[in-house]
């Protein structure tokens, strides 16, 4: 078993750094002043399901040239040559194009002669094929580390966009500061989902590069792991998983459905824990079969559950042959794609970035959307480029949409949102529609224009870690720039977030229409950018909170909630309040809180309830309220 530190904080008192030439306008963090850790004992190898391992080979697949399958027989050194040479390329690529799938067939890579250790860039997506996590097994290490920007700026701040699932890391192969844990630094939009890791800690955080280290993150669902080390993360969701401790908080740690999770403490620790998740559904995921065939499992809904999947087996849901899909290349135009759809073809967009001029649209119930190795939808000529109809089951996974130059109205619409629907058309509790690792991006790579990011209609769907980001850094980026009004607009009812993101919008971040909306885990920055306070108010409020429930609603409930202000551009700025919610017993909030990071004020937490932050008597310390009304 892995050993906790020796010595571990339980809280972390957060201050901003200043930044210097070539810093990324990001927020900053302080950490804790020191994280001691201890080494582990040796661990012995563990081995992959020998007869999933060694099942007869179907015909591979032709996902495209940027997905790499590897299989048992093959050397350590045939697989990081490949593996590293695609990391060296990704590791700094925040903004490219390129995009990667990294496959690793049932059985054990690495042994502790020669273990397998490589690190995880941009745009990069790392998977076992097995049944379970456990029929593959790196003996090694699958890392993120910090950036080094400058050699006293090395932070995992921007540590976004990739993914690592469905496999076992038996942590061994490093030495010194790095020997007794896996480490994953990374920020929003880096999920670990289906991961279970033996042999040593999992560590969120890289204490062994030159300070400040900061970062913030994160999500992590259906994962079976040791400690994990915390460590500088300013907020993270841990869902329905089975952990072997946690070390610290800084401001916003929620654990929902966890085995082993710290109880709630919230403000001190940062605590907010919830027995069990109101409603999950885990992430579709390629597979090989015990006859060499190749399917894509679908999780079931779940409600009300705790503890990982596949403590007694396969996760409870259905296997769709990869044959009922269509695999997409970047070169299909979305007449192609929607023609397919139309055909009864559920749809995989192999790695790349696409074009999309005109809506891919889904209207059959219980189609399956993945992206590989997160494949980029970019709007043309203000096109919306998903939009998924009035049916239940939809699942959309794994794929990033960017705005284009032409406003879009919208990047992602669910449901039509027509007054004359069914019950039935409206949503299935049962069966949700679903959005997991949906990451939505205007400006960046380059500029891009859109009034809304995402806008949820349908009734009973499911967001489970979803980022809508406008840019504060990269290219096109601006007030005028890169204009976007709102990030996730909810209208349906029942709708339930679990692991919410939503950041820098010029108006409401996050607008909650709908009746009976639960959000676990929410993380906002407002805009940094409004020239003045006179661009930035409305209707005699300062600014727009970070996240709003329309007047009319009667029931809403939220845990685990934080808004930032770091209005650099202008550092007079007041938010009048970080959360606003109609008064009323059915609208429930627990844990919020609102951090100054350097620039701007935030008056109030909610409504007119809490203190300001204004960096006084310095920035980065949080103002909360433990619940509401």
């Amino acid at each position: 078993m892995p050993s906790h530190p020796a010595s571990r904080p339980t809280s972390a008192a957060p201050f901003i750094a200043s930044s210097g030439p070539g810093a990324p306008r990001r927020r900053r963090r302080r950490l804790w002043s020191a994280l001691a850790t201890a080494l582990i004992a040796a661990a012995g190898l563990v081995a992959a399901s020998p007869n999933l391992a060694s099942a007869a080979p179907d015909a591979t697949p032709d996902f495209g040239p940027n997905v790499k399958i590897f299989d048992p027989s093959m050397s350590v050194s045939e697989i990081k040559a490949t593996v590293d040479a695609i990391s060296a390329q990704q590791v700094d690529n925040e903004m490219g194009s390129s995009r990667y799938t990294l496959l690793f067939k049932p059985g054990t890579y690495g042994s502790a002669a020669e273990p397998l250790v490589f690190q995880v860039g941009y745009y990069t997506e790392v998977a076992g094929l097995g049944a379970l996590p456990t029929d593959v097994v790196i003996n090694g290490h699958v890392d993120v580390y910090n950036r080094c920007l400058a050699p006293d700026n090395c932070i995992a701040l921007n540590n976004f966009w990739r993914s690592l699932s469905n496999l076992t890391i038996n942590v061994m192969g490093e030495t010194g500061c790095r020997s007794s844990g896996n480490f994953w630094a990374a920020s929003q939009a880096a999920p670990l989902r289906r991961v279970n890791v033996t042999g040593g800690n999992l560590t969120l955080m890289d204490y062994c590069t030159a300070g400040p280290q900061y970062a913030s993150g994160g999500f992590i669902s259906d994962s079976q792991t040791g400690f994990i080390i915390n460590g500088s993360q300013q907020q993270y969701l841990v869902r329905n998983s089975s952990i072997g401790g946690w070390s610290n908080g800084v401001w916003n740690q929620v654990f929902s459905g966890v085995v082993g999770a710290p109880a709630t403490s919230f403000p001190s620790p940062t605590y907010t824990t919830l027995d069990a998740t109101p409603v999950s559904r885990e992430r579709p995921f390629l597979y090989i079969d015990e006859a060499g065939t190749w399917q894509v499992h679908v999780p079931s809904a779940q409600h009300d559950s705790s503890g990982v999947t596949w403590a007694s087996g396969q996760t409870p849901g259905r296997d769709v042959p990869l044959s009922d899909f269509y695999l997409a290349r970047p070169t299909d135009s979305v007449t192609t794609i929607n023609s397919q759809l139309a055909r009864g073809k559920n749809l995989i967009f192999t790695p790349g970035v696409y074009d999309v001029d005109r809506s891919i649209t889904v209207r059959r119930a219980n189609t399956v959307v993945l992206g590989m190795g997160l494949a980029s939808l970019t709007a043309q000529q203000g096109a919306t480029p998903i939009v998924i109809g009035d049916v239940p089951g939809v699942i959309l996974a794994g794929v990033m949409v960017d705005a284009g130059s032409v406003n879009s109205p919208v990047l992602v619409k669910v449901g039509t949102g027509n007054p004359g629907l069914s019950i039935a058309q409206r949503g299935d509790a049962s069966n949700p529609t679903t959005l997991l690792d949906v990451f939505l991006r205007v400006g960046g790579p380059f500029a891009g224009r859109a009034t809304t990011a995402l806008e949820v209609n349908s009734d009973y769907a499911l967001l489970d870690d979803i980022w809508a980001w406008r840019a504060d850094h990269g290219s096109g980026v601006g007030w005028t720039v890169n204009p976007a009004e709102q990030g996730v607009v909810v209208n349906g009812d029942h709708v339930t977030a679990t692991g919410l993101f939503s950041e820098h919008f010029r108006k409401y971040n996050t607008v909650w229409n709908g009746e009976d909306g639960r959000t676990v885990f929410y993380q906002n920055e407002l805009p940094y950018d409004p020239p003045n306070q006179a661009a930035w108010q409305h209707d005699g409020v300062l600014g727009y909170a970070g996240y709003k429930v329309a007047d009319s609603v009667r029931t809403h409930e939220l845990w685990g909630g934080g808004s930032y202000i770091y209005t650099n551009v202008d550092p007079s700025i007041h938010a009048t309040r970080g959360f606003e919610v109609p008064v009323t017993p059915g609208v429930r909030m627990h844990s919020l809180l609102t951090v100054q990071l350097g620039a701007g004020t935030i008056d109030h937490v909610v409504n007119d309830t809490g203190a300001a932050v204004d960096g006084t008597p310095s920035p980065g310390i949080p103002s909360t309220v433990v619940s509401f009304p």
